[in-house]
């Protein structure tokens, strides 16, 4: 059994991870302060149920439960929140994985707060050894407390940067503060759902603590939602903000919301002027540009940049020959 001061449910939704479920699995179990770790297998076409129970350790701890369809990350996550108890909760990708010792070194920061975070540490698929880099490093000074306003506009990403948004945190979260407001994750979004959840609870009260590195370590993959996000998932999260504007939040807060949205919105004009380039050549392109005219000149600059990047990938020959 876990250790009497145990007293987090670490949450892992799961599809198609054989590869790598059972790291993120024995990571989690590896924690002293694990009371549970539940696995949400969303409608996996693979091993991932089979690779998930293989780490099991014995203790009781984990408790795997399969959906026969995918619903999606916030559907999953909700699912094991419902059949977790602990006081904490702790989101894992499952191609993630913690270090030794990283919620002991959270736990002990929570103190008054409700969500507690680390600066995640990057690492690509294939180089786990190499040296890992933190998300944030020098943006911030951490540790810090985090607003509304701030947490919102850190999750608008720039050009020429690595991505830092600080919706991409896994924080230690505190189930009665969830449980308090009615707190969930949107099952409409498949992303964006950790943003919009911890921009609700800020707007609703939450001490948001944001840490240096404890030891989460997020892995990057090519194929990972957050890199191949289409047209339906961006709609969805620009519907999220909007429904956002219903809470009580001061004018700057809500000019930031806005600007968070416009960001979004800019993204949704250049995937449908991609897709309706594909499908209609650049006569629909061009009509997808007339309906979003603000967000013309990020969808010009983003495709200039974009070709003249390839142009500039080929040898010298093909690009004579194309000039």
């Amino acid at each position: 059994m876990g250790r009497t001061d145990a007293d987090v449910a670490v949450i892992v939704p799961a599809h198609n991870a054989q590869s790598t479920i059972e790291r993120a699995v024995s990571s989690a179990l590896h924690e002293p302060q694990a009371l549970e770790v539940i696995v949400v297998v969303d409608g996996a076409t693979d091993a991932t149920a089979e690779a998930a129970r293989g780490a099991d350790d014995g203790t009781s701890r984990l408790m795997v439960i399969e959906l026969p369809k995918s619903g999606g990350p916030a559907a999953t996550r909700n699912l094991a929140l419902a059949a977790s108890k602990a006081p904490w909760v702790c989101p894992l990708d499952a191609d993630d994985y913690f270090l030794p010792g990283r919620l002991a070194r959270m736990r002990a920061e929570t103190g008054y707060c409700d969500f507690v975070a680390d600066d995640l540490l990057r690492v690509v698929e294939g180089h786990l050894d190499a040296a890992p880099h933190p998300m944030i490093g020098e943006r911030l000074r951490l540790p810090c407390c985090l607003s509304f306003e701030d947490f919102v506009r850190a999750n608008i990403s720039r050009p020429h940067l690595p991505r830092a948004e600080l919706g991409f945190l896994k924080p230690l979260i505190r189930r009665s503060f969830l449980q308090a407001h009615g707190l969930a994750y949107d099952q409409n979004l498949r992303l964006g759902e950790d943003f919009v959840l911890y921009a609700r609870a800020l707007a609703l009260g939450a001490k948001f603590k944001i840490l240096p590195p404890c030891g989460y370590v997020a892995v990057e993959r090519a194929a990972s939602i957050s890199g191949s996000h289409g047209a339906a998932e961006l709609r969805a999260l620009v519907q999220a903000s909007r429904e956002m504007e219903s809470l009580t939040l001061t004018p700057d807060e809500r000019a930031a919301l806005r600007e968070h949205r416009a960001h979004v919105s800019a993204k949704l004009a250049l995937r449908d002027f991609l897709d309706a380039k594909r499908a209609a050549g650049l006569i629909g392109a061009a009509a997808v540009l007339a309906r979003a005219p603000a967000a013309a000149p990020y969808v010009v600059a983003t495709v200039a940049s974009d070709v003249l990047r390839r142009r500039g990938s080929r040898p010298p020959a093909q690009r004579a020959a194309a000039a």
